[in-house]
């Protein structure tokens, strides 16, 4: 017997289909799971755009008030798929009605309104976690793996970027549905939040904690015009962002983000050098994760190029998919985080990142956006 889990998702873009993706596939690829992701309900303000997105994704209703959503006994849990600055009031309201609360990343606009949505979830009790997908990429699950077997030994840097090339147009407007991370209003940040943020994500949950930044960003572009308003107004967003940390454990970061790298659409990378061995990972070829092992015979030592496939329980989730050699893709790691959190229900154990995980991320954030104000080095919380 399984048991359904009634899903209110908030929400209809990008994000809003790959969760859903992630829902309807789940069952298909993890049949062991006690508890079933049902579509109940999709909420957004456009009643024609939100039905559509029902009826193309099987939702059983729909709904354009998130609180009429949260008012109904048949919602067991709620996905809020919407821009930064609403995270934080749906969140807050959806753990008040004891819903379990999945929330796109960036946690919130701020450190503060993070913390009002930790607390509230926490006074709750209600299951919660963050979407930041790219921690279960089989690969970079591999790389945790690694570190944690100690196979890097001591570690020495940690280097990432996140480069795109989709705002370079002077013609490109502010605001709106489409729009909205290039609104400082709605976003919060630029690059930092919405790039970065799954860098440095990535990074701690893999190296650690960070304890302090120095940072610097531009906006390349100072005006554009607002979608809603017709008019030219100040662009508030960092389009771009590099900064350097110290780890915890003595390690060196170097982070880079630009939405002005011309002939990029999305190339994340990051690569970690310890004392013992090296990894590196590109989003472009995710199903590799590139090893160094200076251990290695010498005549014989070499990058070498693991093609995480393997399904004979050496290679994370693998098992679930297809013969070795045939990889899966980036909709696969949204697939794998439905699962994480539906087994987190039958443990009890919680599924990271969860707010109080993601909270970390956005106190890095916004060290990041304060010392690139004052041209300083800033403590991280």
């Amino acid at each position: 017997m399984t048991k359904p889990l009634n899903l209110g998702m908030i929400g209809y873009g990008f994000m809003g289909r790959a969760h859903t993706n992630g829902y309807k596939r789940v069952a298909d690829f993890f049949p062991e799971l006690e508890y079933r992701p049902v579509l109940k309900a999709a909420c957004a303000r456009n009643q024609e755009k939100v039905q559509a997105f029902a009826d193309q994704w099987g939702y059983e209703s729909t709904e354009t008030d998130w609180r009429e959503l949260l008012k109904r006994d048949d919602i067991d849990a709620v996905d809020i798929c919407v821009p930064n600055n609403l995270h934080k009031e749906i969140a807050i309201a959806a753990a008040e009605a004891g819903k379990m609360i999945l929330c796109e990343k960036p946690i919130a606009m701020d450190t503060a309104e993070g913390e009002e949505m930790c607390q509230a979830v926490e006074k709750a009790g209600v299951a919660n976690t963050v979407w930041y997908n790219y921690r279960r990429v089989p690969a970079v699950t591999l790389a945790k793996n690694l570190i944690d077997e100690g196979k890097l030994g001591r570690i020495f840097h940690y280097r990432a970027n996140f480069l795109q090339d989709w705002t370079i147009s002077e013609d490109l407007p502010q605001g709106g549905a489409a729009l909205w991370r290039l609104d400082a209003a709605a976003a919060g940040s630029g690059v930092t939040g919405d790039l970065l943020a799954h860098c440095i994500d990535t990074a701690i949950w893999l190296n650690g904690k960070v304890d302090n930044v120095t940072a610097m960003t531009e906006t390349f572009i100072k005006e554009r015009v607002h979608t809603e308003t017709g008019e030219k107004q100040q662009v508030g967003i960092d389009d771009a962002c590099a900064f350097l940390c110290r780890f915890s454990n003595g390690s060196l970061g170097l982070f880079e983000s630009t939405r002005y790298a011309r002939g990029h659409k999305a190339l994340y990378t990051f690569e970690i050098n310890g004392e013992h061995a090296s990894i590196k990972w590109d989003l472009h070829d995710l199903h590799r994760l590139e090893y160094f092992d200076h251990r290695d015979e010498g005549k014989l030592r070499g990058w070498r190029s693991i093609h995480v496939t393997d399904n004979g329980g050496e290679h994370p989730y693998m098992d679930k998919w297809w013969v070795p050699g045939l990889q899966i893709g980036y909709e696969h790691s949204f697939v794998h985080h439905v699962a994480d959190f539906l087994k987190s229900l039958e443990t009890g154990t919680p599924c990271g990142p969860t707010f109080r995980d993601a909270l970390e991320t956005q106190k890095i954030c916004d060290a990041v956006l304060g010392s690139a104000k004052s041209g300083s080095w800033e403590q991280v919380g």
